[in-house]
């Protein structure tokens, strides 16, 4: 079993509710040790859209990280997920955002998430719950990535 960090975040239709469900459903694939509070945030990369609810889940998985983003993937659909404009509206959208020490880097898969370090809407989520993480390759701490993230866009937990 390995540790992993997953963020969820939807900013359609009844949100607190699906992520509550997305909660669920990925807790087939990821045996849940803790949730953070979730967290409302001004949509990142494309304005005009309402904002986003995350939630950041830790548990543990024996899943490989292909099958994990597989699980992932099954989940949004299942959400009402559809294919449309990059940081546009999401029905729910699941992000791998640590997996243990492991790093991954493929056209399809990249762990830790590429963007994690600039995104306070992901950092304070993952911070209530995985502060101490070390995030490879260096090692920084998931604490002293948002104590150095200069994300202006507002992010408080509800």
């Amino acid at each position: 079993m390995i540790d992993v960090v997953l963020l969820l975040g939807r900013n359609v239709g009844r949100r607190v509710k699906r992520l509550r469900e997305g909660l669920d459903a990925v807790s087939r694939g990821v045996s849940p040790v803790r949730a953070s509070r979730i967290y409302a945030g001004a949509p990142a990369g494309r304005s005009g859209q309402p904002w986003f609810l995350n939630v950041a889940l830790r548990g543990r998985t024996s899943l490989s990280p292909d099958d994990l983003l597989l699980l992932a993937k099954e989940v949004e659909a299942s959400a009402g997920r559809k294919t449309g404009p990059r940081w546009g509206p999401r029905e729910l959208d699941i992000d791998i955002i640590l997996m243990g020490d492991r790093e991954v880097r493929e056209p399809h898969l990249t762990i830790p998430h590429p963007l994690m370090a600039g995104r306070r809407f992901c950092l304070l989520p993952v911070s209530e719950i995985a502060p101490e993480f070390a995030v490879p390759p260096d090692g920084t701490t998931v604490r002293d990535l948002l104590l150095a993230c200069e994300d202006p866009l507002e992010v408080f937990a509800i």
